[in-house]
């Protein structure tokens, strides 16, 4: 009862002689102090957005502006070209007004349209640059003089230092291909994939649709790209992520992991101190705008809208789709610890909570020894198993609204879904330990699906921490790419070790504050048939996790550094080691997704790289081929690193093929139309899904200089039953990491388990001989 006493501000006692009131200082001041904080975010929030709103000019140039209209009218000379002297004869009530009112009046509205004026012309014109992608396709180390002229309009343009949103305004939309290029790049695409009649069926489809519905289909896609901001974000967002009825947990979320070599702490709730710290911190920024906006070469800039709903945001199960809930300045965290929720407040005076008392709330939560109430264990496993199916689980819909919608399974509830964001202190130690041969296995595993019931997979994203002091985050994937994430961890990791910091016992830095409210259980009363809903999707998402195969493997032979002295692309590279080891593992070759941003354009998200060309095939068969020579080898292997560096390109600069595809399908489908071609195209398997999460995207640590600082990367599960999903990180220049996910029940991927990934391995003795090297893939 003592927080609930200190949470009241004042009580009154109703007496014979009067009401007696009896004021809490403490309490008060904690309300004066929070809306003081209040209205000063909204303030910086404000001015802010006025900053971004007028990017690339500044409000200071409004008062240079009317500064200079003003003097002309004292110097006789009109700038305005007889403008101004309409706007004063035109004024309302103008009869009321002075000569001099009115001229001064008119001078400053014109400054202000002409103000206005120029900064669209000054956007307009920077987005006319930024349409430029011809850079892209220099060879590396070589820029013409145009792209070195053009690079210089862009910084010209882009003004002084902008805020995270400043370019919003300014980018490109996302270009509508052509269907002639699209399906011809298509054919390119499978012709290795096919044989010659598989192939000629193919090609009468394409030619079918492309006479007969794509036109149509293709308008409608184009007046949608002048409507919207982009063509494809929306509909992706919607049809691949938010209808998908199955389960989100492996099949959709992702995990990203701690530093490898590095722990700060050993001590959990100091760790998770720090770390919840950070977030707020970098939280904060990101509402305000303030972070600096990502920019390739140091110039042009990224899309940041996925990075709006990074905290305080709930993916919302639905009967046919889900909806993403983002709501603002939420105040409080949701931990998971032995089956048991509780609330923490994350501020207190108007402030966020230090580390240490971050640190003194998390150890009060782990040495809680109260039980879990009936149901609460697994209650998590909801968000686990899968979304709604109509002959299966109709009775975990029907659960959360006839069971959450009302009372104190309604305000426990909300109380997660509203939460910052979900942390689970977990009980069993993970990481990478050299001395283990599967620590990365594990590791992997609990971060992408634990228990089952220990992690909210419908948040935004789960912040994990083990008692060994490791960390790591489980990812929702509808509203953001690994990249947004991987922005945030950056930051986190990097304030962590090198701005916050530890004592030499490994506690958090700062006065320990006994004086907080105790975090507060959340309560439940689930009944018996609920908890047959909870136990049946438990047990549906244990079925998909203990399918689930992973191999962490950190290859340090050589990297990045090696592989750029040999005048080679290292994503081909790995994307071609990659197909050698598929075919080596399967004996045939396979269409091969690999992700590509498209944040180069207005909320642009991601497209595909089909990384299984024909010339990567004439490259692997050359490589099976015993009479081939190393030179043959090399050869192919130049021109098909070259290709796959085109396909990249033309990806990123809105020129690939499967989302102008996968749009046209979602128009068909609007309009009725039957299209066999896109339907075809629509369900072909990716037995080999592959991703590059980017590395160093803020340079907040020099890995020079602190080379064990360094992130494992994260990965994913497959994405088809009997392929793999491989995740790679370039850390550094001496460093790759991969994160292999397959299935225990597919024949072909655990046939021979441990051939198989020793396949996969990119330590595969391949030998390519280059004038200045020689290496291994």
């Amino acid at each position: 009862m003592a927080e609930a006493h200190q949470a009241v501000g004042f009580q009154f006692t109703v007496r014979p002689d009067g009401v007696d009131f009896k004021l809490s200082q403490e309490v008060i001041k904690n309300i004066y102090l929070s809306g003081v904080t209040a209205w000063k975010k909204k303030a910086i929030q404000f001015k802010n957005g006025v900053l971004a709103g007028v990017y690339p000019a500044s409000p200071s140039s409004w008062l240079i502006v009317v500064i200079a209209m003003m003097s002309s009218l004292y110097i006789h000379i009109d700038l305005s070209m007889g403008m101004m002297d309409t706007i004063k004869e035109n004024l309302p009530y103008r009869d009321c007004m002075s000569v001099q009112t009115r001229a001064v009046l008119s001078a400053i509205l014109f400054a202000t349209g002409l103000w206005l004026f120029l900064i669209y012309l000054l956007r307009y014109t920077l987005k006319a640059l930024l349409s430029y992608h011809g850079w892209i396709f220099e060879s590396h180390g070589k820029m013409s003089t145009s792209t070195k002229v053009w690079l210089c309009l862009v910084k010209m343009f882009s003004g002084r230092r902008p805020l995270l949103y400043s370019f919003q305004a300014s980018l490109p939309r996302l270009p509508v291909p052509s269907v002639d290029d699209t399906i011809h790049r298509y054919l390119e695409s499978v012709r290795p994939l096919l044989d010659n009649e598989q192939y000629n069926k193919m090609e009468l489809l394409a030619s079918d649709f492309k006479e007969n519905k794509a036109a149509q289909l293709q308008r409608c896609l184009i007046l949608k790209s002048w409507w919207a901001t982009n063509y494809v974000s929306d509909w992706w967002e919607e049809y691949i992520y938010l209808r998908g009825r199955s389960p989100i947990m492996v099949n959709s979320n992702f995990y990203i992991m701690d530093l490898l070599y590095v722990t700060p702490t050993h001590r959990q709730a100091a760790r998770a101190g720090n770390v919840v710290h950070a977030m707020l911190q970098y939280r904060r920024k990101l509402e305000r705008g303030e972070l600096a906006p990502l920019r390739a070469l140091g110039t042009v800039p990224m899309c940041s809208t996925q990075m709006e709903r990074m905290f305080n945001t709930t993916r919302i199960p639905g009967i046919e789709t889900d909806f993403v809930q983002h709501l603002t300045d939420r105040k409080h965290l949701v931990v998971f610890h032995k089956g048991r929720f509780f609330q923490v407040w994350l501020y207190t005076g108007g402030r966020h909570l230090l580390p240490s008392e971050l640190e003194t709330q998390f150890q009060r939560i782990l040495n809680d020894t109260s039980e879990p109430q009936p149901g609460e264990l697994k209650l998590a496993a909801l968000t686990a198993g899968y979304r709604y199916i109509q002959t299966k689980n109709t009775l975990k819909k029907q659960a959360r609204i006839k069971y959450f919608s009302q009372g104190i399974n309604k305000v426990s509830l909300d109380a997660i879904e509203s939460a910052a964001f979900f942390l689970t202190l977990d009980d069993e130690p993970q990481g990478y330990d050299p001395a283990k041969t599967n620590s990365l296995d594990s590791y992997a595993k609990s971060l992408l699906h634990g228990k089952c019931y220990d992690r909210w997979f419908d948040k935004s994203f789960t912040l994990i921490s083990y008692p060994n002091g490791k960390m790591g985050v489980n990812v929702e994937h509808s509203w953001a790419d690994a990249p947004i994430v991987g922005h945030m961890w950056e930051y986190i990791l990097a304030t962590d070790c090198f701005h916050l910091g530890y004592t030499e016992e490994g506690h958090c830095k700062g006065d320990v504050n006994k004086n907080l409210p105790h975090p507060t259980r959340l309560q439940w009363q689930i009944p018996n048939e609920c908890q047959n809903v909870i136990e049946t999707s438990y047990l549906s998402a244990k079925q998909i996790a203990d399918d689930v195969d992973f191999h962490g493997y950190l290859f340090a032979e050589f990297g990045k550094g090696l592989i750029k002295k040999c005048r080679t692309s290292p994503d081909a590279f790995i994307q071609l080691a990659l197909q050698l080891a598929q075919f080596r593992d399967q004996h045939v070759f396979c269409l091969t997704y690999e992700s590509s941003m498209t944040r180069m354009f207005r909320d642009g998200r991601t497209e595909t790289v089909r990384s299984c060309t024909s010339e990567a095939v004439a490259f692997v068969r050359a490589m099976e081929d015993a009479g081939a020579t190393n030179a043959q080898r090399l050869a192919l292997f130049r021109k098909a690193a070259e290709k796959h560096q085109n396909m990249y390109r033309l990806a990123m600069t809105g020129s690939g093929i499967d989302r102008h595809l996968f749009c046209l399908y979602i128009v068909s489908k609007y309009l009725g139309v039957d299209s066999p071609f896109l339907t075809k195209v629509l369900s072909e398997p990716w037995k080999l899904s592959t991703s590059q999460t980017p590395q160093q995207q803020l340079n907040l640590v020099d890995i020079n200089k602190f080379p064990k600082y360094v992130c494992g990367g994260g990965g994913f599960g497959p994405v088809a039953d009997d392929g793999y999903g491989v995740s790679y990180i370039i850390v550094g220049e001496n460093l790759i990491t991969f994160h292999i996910s397959s299935k225990f029940s597919s024949p072909d991927t655990v046939r021979q388990k441990k051939r198989a990934l020793h396949t996969i391995d990119p330590t595969l003795p391949v030998f390519i001989s280059c004038s200045d090297c020689s290496f291994s893939v």
